[in-house]
């Protein structure tokens, strides 16, 4: 059947009628413009899937990277808002471009790969690409990312200050981190600008390739932490150009026949023991102690042992003192801590205040032991040894 022709006598009857025919025309798009409504769609996935505008910064996705760019050029382009006009369903282009610095305004997604650092497999295909982050890269990289806040970050707050001058003071450097480099309880490292404390190491785990891993509760310096894996912080700390190691506090010369200007004529290493009624310290009591040095009177820094949280709020004996002479005391304090690390208290005491402290100077230790550590102290042993806290006892390092 043939469809009748529209005439020009039909239009005036029409319009006789008052009805007019409206002509529908389509209008062609550019493949310039096409481009530039695919690319905008590609963002509005995006954001419909994480419900969030793209973000720019090297510890995103390359595509996440990719769209936050584009977006931009798109906000700062007058050609590209023509072209998505009644388009914009999500107003995503009313904010103002965050522009990256030295971009022409013609870019296309080819230069904004390049800009990137990525080269493309394809010239026209921005799905597939080389010389991006493995799978594997992309987790480890999105672990680190994923931070939360510390709850308690008050009790890690003072471990922070203190290693940060410590730093200053040269009693701790910071070392550019190796290759498989081991990750302990207790080490503190740099990643991206920021110091980050192990705080706890969990159970060893098998990874997919049979090599060993472990989760961590990781806390950094500006309150947060994640608990990421061992050996996606590994990564994490090699891949950054600026990932450091922060090296335990250097012994030095702790006796020496030549005083110097952190010397003092004479010390005292102080070993007490909590007269608390708390079960788990009164169940420990024998073996638990507070290992200190101090160049001053004991008594009078044990007096107000029952309102400080350093001293567990409750009173406190002495059971043992070394006397040494012309030693520096922050350095020997921080080797005698650092070597019985792997017996360090872990409880969190409240102050007369309500607020949760963690005290840092108890030891699960037997005081026979703390003597034969000092002893090694004095003759320069101790570099070769380690404490075994499960057997309790100081052992000769493998060499």
């Amino acid at each position: 059947m043939v469809k009748p022709k529209f005439t020009d006598e039909d239009d005036a009857l029409l319009a006789e009628l008052g009805i007019e025919v409206e002509t529908k025309k389509t209008a062609a798009r550019t493949p310039r413009e096409e481009r530039i409504i695919a690319g905008f769609e590609e963002i509005e996935r995006f954001v419909e899937q994480y419900g969030r505008l793209p973000q720019h910064g090297e510890g995103n996705d390359i595509f996440e990277r990719l769209y936050a760019v584009r977006l931009d050029k798109i906000r700062g382009s007058s050609e590209c808002k023509a072209a998505l006009s009644g388009l914009d369903s999500k107003g995503l282009l009313d904010s103002e471009p965050v522009l990256t610095d030295n971009l022409p305004d013609d870019i296309d997604d080819d230069a904004l790969l390049a800009e990137l650092g990525v080269e493309e497999e394809c010239e026209s295909d921005i799905t597939k690409l080389t010389h991006v982050k493995t799978r594997a890269e992309r987790k480890a990289s999105e672990e680190v990312a994923q931070r939360t806040p510390c709850r308690d970050f008050d009790k890690f707050k003072p471990l922070f200050v203190k290693v940060q001058n410590e730093l200053k003071s040269d009693i701790r450097k910071s070392r550019r981190f190796k290759e498989d480099a081991s990750i302990l309880q207790g080490e503190f490292f740099i990643l991206s600008g920021q110091i980050a404390y192990v705080a706890e190491v969990g159970e060893e785990i098998k990874a997919p390739n049979g090599a060993t891993d472990a989760r961590l509760r990781v806390i950094y310096d500006n309150g947060t932490e994640s608990d990421l894996l061992m050996r996606s912080l590994q990564r994490a700390l090699y891949k950054d150009e600026a990932g450091r190691r922060i090296t335990d506090p250097s012994a030095g010369p702790l006796f020496s026949d030549e005083k110097e200007d952190d010397d003092i004529e004479s010390g005292t290493i102080y070993v007490l023991r909590s007269k608390s009624e708390h079960p788990d310290i009164k169940k420990n009591s024998e073996v638990l102690h507070k290992i200190g040095v101090t160049g001053g009177n004991i008594e009078k820094r044990i007096a107000n042992a029952k309102d400080d949280p350093t001293f567990l709020m409750a009173d406190v004996e002495v059971i043992a003192t070394y006397k040494l002479s012309n030693i520096n005391r922050v350095k020997l304090e921080n080797l005698i801590h650092k070597f019985f690390e792997p017996a360090r208290l872990n409880i969190e005491i409240k102050d007369r205040f309500g607020k949760p402290i963690a005290p840092r100077e108890w030891f699960l230790v037997p005081l026979f032991v703390i003597d034969e550590a000092v002893e090694k102290i004095k003759d320069g042993t101790v570099v070769n040894c380690r404490y075994d806290a499960r057997n309790q006892k100081i052992i000769t390092k493998e060499l």
